[in-house]
Formats: structure tokens, sequence, C-alpha cells
């Protein structure tokens, strides 16, 4: 598919890219006054900052942490304007992001470990507490949780099975978004805002923020508040009614922490509040077979408006008490998040209203979905000192969720009126369906290394849990199911460790090997011929060697890691007599590398590169579904060997240069860019459909159908940004996407349920390019 431009089209002078030319060029000018000597003012040049983490659940040096972790600091987020989570994608080796047109419709994958069924396989954790669901009917794996990262600290990424700390459903590894925690000494008061014009865009988008920071009780008790809010402009048009900019949409975050700080114990207290409100997705109608845009350039044929809405609520309340011989933590957490999403389902279902109905004219239907979630997560801790040569940690977790899946299909005349009587009684509603489901969990996990010299330790971990879970199927209304409930149940044990050797070859380098594990949970299935009434675990083992080294006096930083995944028990949705499940396929691989460079070329001048090569497929076809449907039996299998795992690039690289310029009276100018590519993928595995005569032994091929996945073409992604800066005031420009690619990060198609033709293909695009400006004061 021809989704990447060759050729730069020539930037539009919009009144916005006129700004961010005068803004660029006051910085440039401002160089004049540039000190011969002013590094105060600027950004640490000569060496590479220490970076602390806490991925191992203790504050350490990520330069001394045997595990592949990157860290999205606050000023990387800000400088790019990042709102989302595929605003990240290709700056982190082997972070692979697709989503479907709105922030929260999005599938993430850590080492081509991608979530083929609907629960997730990276997990998400905010500071201390887990936030989505383990369990298996929150369709985890389209809506990952993604977070308007302001009043973020950093994030940090874990690649690999993070099982034996984190638990489930961080198989291929973890999201970490670090808060800014409150001071206790300084009061600060943050206020700031933007403009951006995407192209093809009839709006400006905008937002605004602010963030207070008040000592309440001088080193005692603080607080900290923040606000966000970010309009997204507009650049979908629709086909149907001409409407222009239909995928507006926006994104609110609210946070309130408190911390008091004891003699010998920390309490820190936090809730926050993010919405995302879209008013349509963000996708293009393209043509089955030539894979051209149908009705032109960032145009879709909506017949029903496919609004999506998410809000999460969390609280949290987290002690570090100091035992003297230990510490203490205690982690609570609670959430709530509230899902719903429109599906424009006119071309599956419309079909019902002439073909099987005999009215004059197909009809208009939608599908909703709406997904409730509470979750209660608890976990108590033993932390050793860092004094001595053995480190140990010891825990329990315990977690609650009670979750409802609820779909709605419905149809209608093709203006979305009614259908005419007595039709809109007996087709009108399509289907009513509630999914309740439970999700309880228990788990005791412990770790430890020993350092056996100054230069060689060992780690290792081990976490045992148990999961049970409830579910029912209860169809209330409609003509697609049957009328029913079905309830099921589950319970499983599952046992995962870690094992990580690591050698100090000198004070700037490092090797560490790693061997860990990790699980995604299985449970309760759809009860019908052809599907197992459980599905059980996913497993995998993870294998890696890395490098972690400093050069030339600390100025240049190399990391390389190398890895092989052993996946088993896949779990994969499958459809049986039109109802879908799961089951467990076979096994899967994933080899590759990592890379991670820095280099401070001068004072002032920094180059980045990152990237990574990896080699993600099916080593087994997936097991064959059998459903009889007289006279015939049909046989199904949806991955065949050798198939690539869905959205997984085998190449991806992000190459930054960043230069800091001392300016006068404390100003600073900054200057930056990034040059993104992504190789092709895919959007799934092979299908095969069979038909046979069951009367005959054996019994006779009929048909066969084999439907290959689509593939999305690479695309390479250029971006600029600039900030002036003092003490107080930040004024910042950037630039998106600058050559305004054509480029795709999901696909599928679209297909008559009653006709089995695919009328056309929608596909996301990467956001066109997008002009932005902001300023902060700080006070």
């Amino acid at each position: 598919m021809s989704s990447t431009r060759t050729s730069m089209r020539t930037l539009r002078r919009s009144p916005l890219a006129m700004v961010i030319t005068g803004t660029l060029a006051m910085a440039v000018a401002g160089s004049a006054f540039a000190q011969d000597a002013a590094s105060a003012g600027g950004h640490s040049a000569t060496e590479l900052d220490k970076v602390v983490v806490t991925a191992n659940k203790r504050s350490e040096n990520i330069r001394e942490v045997p595990s592949s972790i990157s860290v999205i600091t606050e000023e990387s987020i800000e400088n790019a304007h990042a709102t989302q989570l595929s605003d990240f994608q290709a700056t982190v080796p082997g972070l692979y992001i697709s989503t479907n047109g709105s922030p929260g419709k999005t599938k993430v994958s850590l080492r081509g470990v991608s979530p083929l069924s609907s629960s997730a396989t990276v997990g998400t954790y905010l500071d201390e507490t887990p936030l989505g669901s383990s369990g298996i009917y929150q369709a985890a794996n389209f809506f990952a949780l993604d977070l308007l990262p302001y009043d973020i600290g950093r994030i940090e990424v874990l690649r690999g099975p993070q099982g034996t700390l984190y638990g489930a459903s961080a198989m291929g590894g973890l999201i970490k978004y670090v808060s800014v925690a409150p001071d206790l000494s300084a009061t600060e008061f943050r206020v700031g805002g933007g403009l951006s014009s995407v192209e093809d865009s009839g709006d400006l988008g905008w937002n605004a923020r602010f963030g207070a920071n008040v000592p309440l009780v001088d080193d005692r008790l603080g607080l900290r508040v923040s606000y966000a809010q970010n309009e997204l402009p507009g650049y979908i048009d629709n086909s149907v009614n001409g409407e222009e900019d239909i995928n507006s949409g926006k994104q609110t975050s609210a946070r309130v922490a408190m911390r008091w700080q004891g003699e010998a114990a920390t309490l820190d207290l936090t809730a926050m509040r993010q919405t995302v409100d879209s008013d349509n997705n963000a996708q293009v109608a393209l043509d089955p077979e030539s894979l051209k845009p149908l009705f032109g350039d960032l145009t879709n044929n909506v017949f029903v408006d496919e609004p999506f809405y998410k809000d999460v609520d969390f609280y949290s309340a987290t002690v570090n008490w100091n035992l003297g011989w230990a510490d203490f933590v205690s982690a609570t957490g609670y959430s709530e998040s509230r899902s719903n999403q429109r599906q424009d389902s006119t071309i599956q279902f419309g079909g019902v209203a002439d073909l099987l109905l005999g009215l004059p004219e197909p009809g208009s239907s939608s599908f909703d979905i709406g997904l409730d979630l509470d979750k209660f997560t608890q976990e108590f801790r033993l932390v050793s000192k860092d004094s001595g040569p053995f480190e140990w940690m010891a825990g329990v977790f315990y977690t609650k969720e009670d979750a409802v899946q609820n779909q709605v299909a419905k149809l209608n005349q093709l203006d979305g009126s009614p259908l005419p009587a007595p039709y809109d009684s007996i087709a009108g509603t399509l289907a009513v369906m509630a999914i309740p489901s439970t999700y309880e969990e228990t788990a005791f996990f412990a770790n430890g290394a020993y350092n056996f010299t100054d230069d060689f330790k060992i780690g290792a971990g081990v976490r045992w849990a148990r999961n049970e879970q409830d579910f029912s199927q209860n169809v209330t209304e409609g003509i697609l199911l049957p009328i029913g409930d079905t309830p099921n149940s589950s319970s499983e044990d599952v046992f995962t460790w870690s094992l990580s050797p690591q050698l100090q070859l000198s004070d700037e380098a490092m090797i560490y090997a790693r061997v860990a594990t990790g699980y995604q949970p299985g449970g309760p299935n759809v009860l019908v011929e052809g599907l197992p009434s459980q599905v059980d675990s996913s497993t995998l083992t993870n294998y890696e060697l890395g490098l972690k080294s400093l050069w030339l006096d600390n100025r240049v930083q190399v990391d390389l890691t190398g890895f092989h995944i052993a996946w088993e028990d896949i779990q994969v949705a499958s459809v049986v007599n039109g109802v879908s499940g799961l089951v467990n396929a076979g096994k899967a691989s994933s080899t590759g590398m990592e890379l991670s460079t820095v280099f401070h070329a001068t004072e002032n001048f920094q180059v980045g590169l990152n990237g990574s090569y990896t080699d993600a497929k099916l080593d087994e076809s997936f097991p064959v579904i059998r459903a009889s449907s007289p006279p015939y039996l049909v046989e199904i299998t949806s991955g065949a060997k050798g198939d690539a795992l869905p959205y997984v690039p085998e190449w991806s690289w992000n190459a930054t240069a960043d230069y800091y310029l001392p300016l006068s009276n404390g100003w600073t100018a900054h200057f930056g860019g990034a040059l993104r590519y992504v190789s092709e993928r895919r959007n799934g595995t092979t299908t095969r459909q069979d038909i046979l005569d069951p009367s005959t032994a054996p019994p006779t091929l009929l048909m066969s159908d084999v439907t290959l996945p689509l593939e999305l073409d690479a695309y390479t992604v250029a971006d600029l940004n600039a900030y002036i800066s003092n003490e107080n005031w930040t004024f910042r420009a950037y630039v998106k996407n600058v050559s305004d690619e054509r480029a795709y990060q999901s696909i599928g198609d679209v297909t008559s349920e009653l006709t089995d033709v695919t009328e056309k293909l929608v596909a996301a695009p990467i956001q066109p390019r997008t002009f932005g400006i902001e300023v902060d004061y700080r006070f």
C-alpha cells in the first residue's frame, strides 16, 4: 500500500506557522547576546545526568539496573507536546503503538508481544498502583490506559516480562507513569497554554493548564494540584453528509496530591480524574483493491457518528515507613473506569433492512460498547536497606475487579429515523447483551540480590498468584444472538520467576543477563460448541543479554540488548457460528536487538539514536476450530506458522539532535529535531476456513477460503521543536510531521455480514503536519 509520500510538500503559510517562524527567529536573534561560558543557564552538557528509576520498586541508578529500561523525561514530553501514547511511536526501542483514531483507543506491545486476545500484554502503573483490567472482558487490548501526561515527572518503559514484581498482564513489559510529588518546602505556581494547527483542519486546537505546589506545614505537609485541558482539532471529513473536521475531541486531566512527612514515615494521598471525549474516529476510507483513498484525502464515509468517551477516576494512598532495619510500604489504590464507544455498523448490518426485511433500501446501524470497571488493589511489602551485600524484598498483593461490558446493536432507516412499523419492533434492536465479570487475585512475591564482590551481583525473584473469575453472557433482546444467560467461572494458579546476574566491567561499563517469565491471565469462556469452557494463561520466557556503557569521559552512552522470547499457549480470538470466544493457540517467538545511544558532541550539542530490530512470528499454526453447520463441517484456523505478529515492525528507529544556547540575562534557547522510522507491519494473521462434507471418510474438502492480513507501509517522519526560557518564562514552538506524510497506524476491513462483501477498508493515519506554540509562566 503506497501510504508513504516520497516528496516533501511546501509548508502552508498559515498564521500560526508565521507565529512559530517568528518565535524561532527570536531565539536565533537572541544568540547575539550569548555568553561565552554561560552554561549555568543551559543544559548539563559535559556528562550524562544520573537517572533514577523505580523499576525494581526501589530507587536505583538506571545504569545499575540489570534490565532494559527507557525513561521519557518531563522535558521530552513538553518539547514534543506529547498528549497520548501514540506520540511516543518509535521513540522508545521495542515499543510499538497502534491507534484506532482517538486517544484511549490504543493497542500497545513491547518486544513484539502483541495482544492477540481481548486482554493486555503490557501492564500500566501510576506510581505504586496498577491501572486497567487484568481480566479478559474489558477489551484492554484495544483500550490501553492513555493518560494525558501533565504533571508527570517521567514515564518509565520496562521491556521484557515483569511478572515477579508487577504480576498479571505485564508479560511483554510495563509502562509506568511517575507523577510529580508535592514539594514540602517550596511554593510554586504554573500557568500555561498553547495553540495548534493541523493540516487540512478548519479549526485551531488549544490547550490550557494550571499547577500549584503549596507547603501547608513547612517540611511536614504539602499540597500539589494541577489541571490540564487539551482541545483536539478535527481533520477528517465525512463524504456522506459533507461535514468537515468530524474527529474533534477533548482531553482533561485533574490531580490533587498531598504528602505528609513524619519522623520515620511518609504518607502520600492522590486523587486524579482524566477524560477523553472524541466526536469521531480519525480514520479514512480506502479502496479494498487499490488501497487508495475512496473519497479523497483524509475523508471517511460515516453514516452514524462514532463518538468515544472515557473517564478514569483514580485514588491512592501510599505509606513509606522506615523501620530502621527495613522499609515497609503500603500501596492502596482504587479506580473507576468508564468507556463508551459507538461503531458505525451500517455496512455490516444495514442490509438487514432490504435483504431480510424487504424494505426499499438498506438501513443504518450502530453498535455500542460500554465498559465499566471498578478496581481495588492493595500491596504490602518490606524492602531491605541498601547497606550490606544482600538486598531483599518480600510482599503480598491483592486485587478485586467488578466489571460489566454492555453491547447494543441498533437498526434504523438510512436517515437515522426508526424503521417503519412493525419492522421497528421486529428488528429495530438487533442485539442487547451484558457481560458482568469479576476478577480476584492474591499473590505473594519475593526477590533478592547478593553482591559476591564489588563487581559481581546476582538477583532473583519469584511470584505465586491465584486468580478466580466469574462471568456471564446475558442476551436479553435482539435477533442476532439466542436469548438467555450463560454463566461460567474459572480459577488458576500461576508461578513466575526471574534470574539476573550482572558484572561490572569497569566504572563505566556493565554487562548483565536476564531470564524472566510472565503471564497473561486466562479466564472463563463463552459456552458454545467448538470453544473450550476456559482459556488458560498465556506464558512466556524472556532471555536477554545487555551492555550498559559510558565512554569518552561519560559523554557517550551506549546501551545494547539482545533478546529472545519463547511464548506458549497464546490466547487468540476465534469465532464459531457467529459467536466470539478465546482459545489457546500454539507457540510464537520474538528475537531482536535494542540500541540506545546519546552523545554530547560539545558543551551544548547532543545527538541520540534509539533503534530496534524485532523478528516476531508464529512458530506454530493456531489450532483448528471445528463447528457443525449441517450438512457441512466447518474448520477454521486464524493463524499460520511463520505469520508475523500483528502491528510489529521489523525495524524502527529514532534519531534526535538537541542544541542548547545560553543567552543573556538568564535566558536559554533550545533547538531540537527528531527523525522517526517505522518499517512495514501487518494488521493480523492468516485466516483459513475450510468447508467439508462429513458424510465421507475422511471428510471431503469442498471449499477453502484463505484471507491474508493487510500490510501497512513503512514511513519516515520528521519533527522539530524549539524554546526560549528563563527562570519564569518558557516560549515553545513545534512542528510535528514536517513533510505531512500519509502513513497509517492501523487498518481493518469493513465487510457486510449478509453478503460477505468488503466494501471498504478503514485506516487511522498518523497525525498530519501540526504547528504549535506554547507558553508557560512559573512563579
